[in-house]
């Protein structure tokens, strides 16, 4: 696989260990450092990625584009490489829903590639991690051998362009809808000053609902990167005639938490309520805790 260039489209702590994945298995890797933050650049060091610059660069020297980004730039970022006539393999990772994934298809084919969905389930692959890239379209296959024997997982769907996208958007949807919908009963338990006891009961009778609400504290920290995602699968639903208003809560939800990027440490739950609440407090009650207030 030493022929082929693959690009990765932007490195941050996914795309850095799906393109450590590929050079693994002897492709040469390159990312473009124009624009990027220095914390990029770090990580696309660390992963030996080869930096050629800027966009055009990087799309004139590639066989394939690898786009790994929130999925609120997904289609602008397809939009700037096919400006650039890419004509190799595009293939998209991120989060959105089969309609944005055929439509980035139809972009970056008007620009002469050939379009692959894909769909990441897991953590950024890494020895121990279990991580799968789900791929559907023509080309799919060859993808997967660029990865094959690598900590990243393929899977070739039996389906159209859409297919990953697809399964992506039910995986998600319960992972992280079911952490923002408990983050929230958390919230609301504690206005109404039950939250205790509604931890009691959940030991009791629901463990791991208490474990989840427990979990919401090291996501708060990628909240921002969810909320569109949220918004891409309540349009799923949508479009397939189901009820939406789930996951456009789930991103109200992950709105509040946006200010928590990039923290240092993860938030407290207290902290977590404070921003679901807009700091709210039922009438009477006492004041939420401050930052500095003991816990």
């Amino acid at each position: 696989m030493a022929e082929l260039t693959l690009a990765v489209l932007h490195p941050g702590e996914m795309g850095a260990a799906v393109a450590a994945c590929a050079r693994s298995r002897g492709a040469r890797v390159v990312w473009a450092s124009e624009a990027r933050s220095a914390a990029t650049h770090a990580r696309a060091t660390a992963a030996g990625l080869r930096d050629l610059g800027t966009l055009g660069a990087l799309v004139e020297a590639s066989d394939v584009v690898l786009a790994v980004c929130p999925p609120h730039g997904a289609l602008d970022l397809a939009r700037a490489v096919a400006g650039h006539r890419f004509r190799g393999i595009y293939v998209d990772a991120n989060a959105v829903s089969p309609d944005t994934a055929r439509q980035i298809g139809v972009i970056v084919e008007a620009g002469g590639a050939t379009f692959v969905d894909g769909g990441i389930v897991g953590p950024p692959p890494g020895a121990g991690a279990s991580t799968r890239l789900y791929l559907s379209g023509k080309d799919a296959e060859r993808i997967a051998t660029a990865f094959a024997g690598s900590h990243l997982h393929t899977v070739v769907l039996d389906g159209p362009v859409g297919a990953a996208s697809a399964l992506k958007v039910c995986y998600a949807a319960w992972t992280k809808g079911a952490n923002a919908l408990v983050a929230a009963i958390r919230a609301l338990a504690a206005r109404e000053a039950v939250d205790r006891i509604l931890a009691d009961e959940w030991q009791l009778s629901q463990p791991d609902l208490l474990k989840r609400s427990e979990g919401v504290r090291p996501s708060a920290r990628k909240a921002w990167r969810w909320i569109a995602e949220m918004e891409e699968i309540a349009a799923a639903f949508a479009s397939a005639g189901l009820p939406d208003g789930f996951h456009r809560a789930a991103a109200q939800v992950y709105r509040r938490l946006e200010p928590y990027k990039d923290a240092a440490s993860p938030p407290t739950l207290e902290a977590i309520t404070r921003s679901l609440l807009l700091d709210a407090a039922p009438e009477g009650a006492a004041d939420a805790p401050s930052e500095n207030s003991p816990r």
